[in-house]
């Protein structure tokens, strides 16, 4: 879905250490294995390989104290995956940051749109 141009998106990134960052990818992964219960499947509807998606979620489950993510190999009813509490929490974190973000910068984004050039998409 593409968004008017009157309408900034914010893509924030969070960077603790070298390599060790929460940001847009990581947290709409988060948001998909927990509406799917599947690495895979959250991985797929975003056009990622399997094999990103469980790098995405070893780097998250490294990342905290506890996991984000704990995932069941397959067997008669097939494997899974679930978002943790920890993992619920560290993507409430994260949405609370955009939206506190987007709520703090509105001024300042409008006064950037106002002097964007004319797109054929929006303004």
């Amino acid at each position: 879905m593409t968004q008017p141009a009157d309408i900034p998106r914010y893509r924030i990134r969070l960077v603790f250490a070298d390599g060790v960052f929460m940001g847009p990818g990581k947290a709409e992964l988060l948001e998909r294995i927990a509406r799917t219960g599947s690495i895979a499947a959250a991985g797929r509807e975003m056009g990622m390989s399997y094999k990103r998606a469980w790098q995405l979620v070893e780097a998250m489950n490294a990342m905290y104290r506890e996991p984000v993510v704990l995932s069941s190999r397959g067997g008669a009813k097939g494997g899974g995956a679930e978002v943790t509490e920890t993992g619920r929490a560290v993507l409430a974190a994260y949405n609370g940051i955009e939206a506190a973000a987007r709520q703090a910068g509105a001024g300042h984004a409008a006064a950037m749109v106002d002097l964007l050039a004319d797109m054929p998409d929006g303004k």
